[in-house]
C-alpha cells in the first residue's frame, strides 16, 4: 500500500499512475477527496496529526508528501504537517518520498544541479531548506529508513499554472496578461513526469539520502508556452501582454497570491533552467513530449483541484 497525502495535480496523478499499475493506495487529504478508482482508497484526516498518519500508514512501502499550503500560510501549515510525516516514516519504517521544487537554490546564474547551495532568501524557500535538512537528518540518525526529495520546476499543469492564466484569453479570443516577462527561457515540468518521478524513486534506495531533479521538456519562454498551448489546443493564435512590474507588485498589496507571486518573481527575470541530467542517467527516467503534456493539461483546466 502507497500512502499519498494531497490530491492536487502531482497527488492525484500519483495515485491514478500507481492505481493503474495495480498498487493500491490510500490518498489523505483534509476533505478526502481525490481520483476515483477502485484501488484508490480515500481518507479524510489532518495531516498535521502525527498519530492519524501514523496509525493510516501503518504497512505502507512508501508515504509521498504531495501536499502544497497556501502559500501565505506556509511558515505556520507546513512545520506541523512535515513532522507528522516524519513520525508516520519512522513509525512505518516506510521511506518518505517529498514533492520538492527550486525554491531552495535561490537566484542562479547558470542551470540548476542537485549539488547547488540551498542558498534560499525567501520565506518559502527557507521553510522548504529547513523541512529538507530536517528529513535528512532524520534519516542519516535511522529514525527513518529511508527519504528523498523530488524537485520540478513551474508545472505544466491545469492549475497554478501558466496553462490556467493563459486558457480564458485563449478561449475567448482576447489578449492574455501575464505577470512576467514573456521572453526569458525558462524550465516547465509536467506533473505527469512529477508523479512517474516520486514512483520510480520511491522504489529505489539509490535514491535516499539526496535530492534528484525531473526530467523535464526543453525550456521555453512564457510566450512560447502559450503558444503551443493554442496550437495543440486548436485555439486561434494568441495576443500576449506582460503586466508592467510596478503593477504586479502594487497588486499584491491587496492580493495574498499576487503577493507570494512578487516574492518568488526573480525565477521569471533571468533564464531559470533545470538540469536533470544525473535523474535521467541513473534511473532511465525521460520528460513526456510537451506537446503531449499540454494536451493533457487542457480538459481539466476549469475544473476544481482538491487540498
Amino acid at each position: 500500500m502507497h500512502v499519498i497525502v494531497g490530491a492536487g495535480a502531482v497527488g492525484s496523478s500519483t495515485a491514478t499512475q500507481l492505481a493503474e499499475a495495480g498498487e493500491r493506495v490510500r490518498l489523505i487529504t483534509r476533505s478526502g477527496s481525490g481520483p476515483v478508482h477502485p484501488d484508490i482508497e480515500r481518507v479524510a484526516a489532518d495531516a498535521s496529526d502525527g498519530a492519524a498518519l501514523s496509525r493510516l500508514s501503518k504497512g505502507a512501502v512508501a508515504i509521498y508528501n504531495c501536499a502544497n499550503p497556501p502559500y501565505h500560510t506556509w511558515p505556520a501549515d507546513w512545520p506541523p504537517m512535515h513532522a507528522a510525516m516524519l513520525a508516520a516514516a519512522s513509525s512505518s519504517g516506510a521511506p518518505l518520498v517529498i514533492t520538492g521544487n527550486l525554491y531552495v537554490y535561490g537566484p542562479v546564474d547558470r542551470p540548476m544541479t542537485e549539488d547547488m547551495p540551498l542558498a534560499a532568501p525567501t520565506v518559502k524557500g527557507r521553510v522548504r531548506v529547513k523541512m529538507w535538512q530536517d528529513a535528512v537528518d532524520a534519516y542519516r540518525s535511522g529514525r527513518i529508513s529511508g527519504v528523498t526529495e523530488v524537485r520540478g520546476s513551474d508545472y505544466l499543469s491545469p492549475r497554478y499554472s501558466v496553462i490556467e492564466m493563459a486558457m480564458p484569453g485563449l478561449r475567448a479570443n482576447k489578449t492574455i496578461w501575464l505577470p512576467g516577462p514573456l521572453d526569458i527561457p525558462h524550465t516547465f515540468t509536467y506533473t505527469g513526469d512529477m508523479a512517474a518521478a516520486l514512483i520510480a524513486l520511491g522504489r529505489d534506495p539509490r535514491a535516499w539520502g539526496r535530492a534528484w531533479h525531473v526530467p523535464s521538456p526543453a525550456p521555453m519562454t512564457m510566450r512560447q508556452a502559450v503558444e503551443r498551448l493554442a496550437a495543440v489546443g486548436g485555439f486561434a493564435p494568441p495576443r500576449l501582454r506582460s503586466y508592467p512590474k510596478a503593477a504586479v507588485r502594487a497588486a499584491g498589496l491587496f492580493d495574498r497570491r499576487t503577493r507570494e507571486f512578487v516574492e518568488m518573481s526573480y525565477q521569471w527575470e533571468r533564464p531559470f533552467l533545470l538540469d536533470a541530467t544525473l535523474t535521467a542517467e541513473t534511473f532511465g527516467l525521460a520528460a513526456t513530449d510537451v506537446d503531449e503534456a499540454l494536451r493533457a493539461s487542457i480538459p481539466a483546466a476549469a475544473e476544481p483541484v482538491a487540498a
